[in-house]
């Protein structure tokens, strides 16, 4: 091997001549040999030497170079070899890997000056499992590319999750002299001795790309973003064009002659007559369940599917406006967790929605309908309820291009299909939502109960008041109680107080449903109600992410939360008033029915929210009615 300065003095030559033949990419095999993977040529990278070592590849279009001695018997091996037990789709990649117990660096030389996707692909591959767990190993380094440091103390099995398992780290990098570096080295951390072999940084393969144009910069141009907004204008127009020819700007234009016929989505054609043949005539004995707009009916299509049929009343504007934002906001998404809307009708005086239909109802008919019913929701489908409805918001809010705040989750508006897959619907009260704005609403519009305190009393709409409504229902789907139960006098206990009280005294577990006996997980349990009153907290800012309680109900990330206070006064009429609506339903069941609490308030009653709504009235209402309560009701 030529000696140090000669391969520097080498590459100096090569890095002079650059602007001759300069390279778009670099891909290598690290410690292994040249292989293809997806059509991109990886290089081999087979020099054994690591020490105090600097190697030129043949090409000359990379380099390597790293320093320290292993400690162990292998200490002159710079090559981990995996033969076996890797079944990753890469797995040419990761059955070798170059590792140095101090540092290693990568160079990338004669590159076009360009934005470039780096990928850093890891596995775990030179550490068997410890039989000794409490003395398992750690390999930790960190990644610098281009100077900037990307990861600290990565320890890669904790990455991958699992031994042998791959972990590919992604970076847009700027390369302005046609040189790249990337250099990963041991800052001290990690497991070091005699008796570990491979410890230090270590790297499976590199890859390295050109970010294609429309990902080059992060930053829109102005002649982007006047063809953005020029696009979402456009179709605004057209959205608006459609719904004038449907008549849905006045009641008055539903009988025009050009409304008989409607066609709004690829491959579905729905009139009047053919809705109302599905359904016979909307006959009671189809009547799925009714809303604040309207009554839904099941219907069947000849030679066609099941559908849910919504009929909005014509006589509001209310019931107008709820079909426009339906239509306009739910025909742009689709999502597992999601309803299916298939088409809609506006003719003969009619407002009409057709969804896919749902075998098994609401989820509101589930929990407080018939007892047969009750019977399927066994704990795991109680969790997977809780999940689905969490995948859906996470992807309003988060995932979809248009940013959706729901504004009325309840559980009227959770549908189930046959095998209880939780599928969110009601789009009516739906709105787009940009975090860069600040959105206070001055018509408020959602159900008492389910709604965020900052968003009824103040009107201020974020994603957050979706999370506050998600952790009410996921009270409601682990206890099997409704939101607000009815209670003698018209006084009302929330299931919000019995929580608190119950958190506050450390027996939280105490609201699992006594239907399930002890056939649920008391871990899982403890993490979900932790999880909604942590989705229920006072602040917004305080309450999780959708997408971050996905994660922490899959097991990726563990809930760190901190036991908070009602946000009203909980005194002891209060607690006595609450501790006695649990005991009365601990020894009866829950006798709640469906739409107890499902109360839906009009863009126009703002004014009663506010006055309704967590606050300290509501508090001084309830201290008040506590002294109507008899001696054995509160002991």
């Amino acid at each position: 091997m030529t000696t140090m300065p000669a391969k520097w003095q080498e590459w100096q030559e090569v890095y002079n001549k650059c602007n001759k033949t300069l390279n778009d990419h670099l891909y290598i095999n690290c410690g292994g040999e040249q292989v293809s993977i997806n059509d991109n040529n990886y290089e081999a990278d087979l020099q054994p030497d690591g020490g105090s070592t600097f190697f030129l590849s043949g090409n000359k279009s990379w380099a390597y170079s790293s320093m320290g001695i292993f400690s162990g018997a292998d200490r002159n091996n710079y090559i981990v070899q995996k033969t076996c037990n890797i079944s990753m789709v890469d797995a040419p990649l990761y059955k070798t890997a170059r590792v140095s117990p101090i540092s290693l660096k990568y160079y990338g030389f004669c590159l076009k000056n360009n934005v470039y996707i780096v990928k850093l692909h890891f596995a775990e591959i030179a550490w068997e499992v410890m039989k000794n767990t409490s003395s398992k190993w750690k390999r930790a380094f960190d990644v610098e590319i281009q100077g900037e440091k990307k990861l600290s103390n990565f320890n890669i099995e904790a990455e991958a999750e699992g031994l042998n398992k791959d972990k590919t780290m992604e970076y847009n990098v700027s390369v302005n002299d046609n040189r790249l570096e990337i250099h990963l080295y041991w800052t001290g951390k990690g497991s070091i001795s005699d008796t570990i072999k491979y410890y230090g940084p270590l790297i499976s393969a590199i890859s390295v790309s050109p970010v294609p144009r429309n990902k080059a910069s992060s930053r829109l141009s102005v002649v982007h973003i006047v063809g953005i907004v020029g696009s979402f204008l456009l179709f605004f127009i057209f959205i608006l064009g459609v719904l004038w020819k449907l008549g849905c700007f006045g009641v008055k234009k539903l009988h025009d002659e050009e409304l008989s016929r409607i066609e709004l989505f690829p491959g579905g054609v729905f009139n009047f007559r053919q809705i109302k043949a599905a359904t016979q005539n909307f006959s009671t004995a189809n009547k799925l369940g009714e809303g604040g707009f309207g009554t839904v009916y099941k219907g069947i299509l000849p030679k066609g599917p099941i559908i849910a049929v919504k009929q909005l009343s014509t006589r509001s504007k209310q019931g107008i406006r709820e079909f426009v934002n339906e239509i306009s906001t739910i025909s742009a998404l689709q999502h597992p967790h999601l309803v299916r809307l298939m088409g809609c009708c506006a003719e003969d005086n009619q407002l009409l929605l057709v969804y896919e239909y749902m075998e098994n109802n609401s989820l509101a008919h589930a929990l407080f309908g018939a007892e047969e019913l009750k019977l399927e929701l066994n704990w795991p489908t109680r969790v997977k309820i809780c999940l689905g409805i969490a995948k859906g918001l996470a992807f309003l809010h988060e995932e979809s291009k248009l940013k959706i705040v729901h504004r009325d989750i309840k559980p009227t508006n959770i549908l189930l299909d046959e095998h209880f897959n939780a599928k969110i619907s009601d789009f009516g009260f739906a709105k787009l939502y940009e975090e860069e704005k600040t959105h206070v609403i001055t018509r408020i519009a959602g159900t008492t109960g389910y709604m965020a305190p900052e968003y009824a009393m103040r009107g201020y709409l974020t994603d957050k008041a979706d999370v506050y409504s998600f952790g009410v229902v996921t009270l409601e789907i682990i206890s099997g109680k409704n939101n607000a139960t009815s209670r003698p006098n018209d006084q009302s206990v929330y299931l919000l107080d019995l929580a608190y009280v119950l958190q506050q005294q450390g027996n939280l577990i105490q609201l699992v449903d006594q239907a399930l006996g002890s056939d649920f997980s008391r871990k899982d349990a403890i993490t979900i109600l932790d999880l909604a009153m942590m989705c229920t907290n006072p602040s917004p800012t305080l309450r999780p992410t959708m997408s971050e309680v996905v994660k922490i109900m899959e097991g990726k990330t563990k809930i760190i939360s901190s036991r908070i206070s009602a946000p009203y006064p909980m005194d002891e009429f209060t607690t006595a008033k609450a501790i006695a609506a649990l005991s009365q339903s601990s020894q009866s069941g829950s006798t709640s029915q469906e739409g107890a609490s499902n109360t839906t308030l009009s863009h126009s009653a703002s004014k009663e929210i506010e006055e309704s709504t967590l606050s300290a009235d509501y508090a001084a209402e309830m201290i008040n009615g506590q002294r109507g309560i008899s001696a054995t009701e509160t002991s």
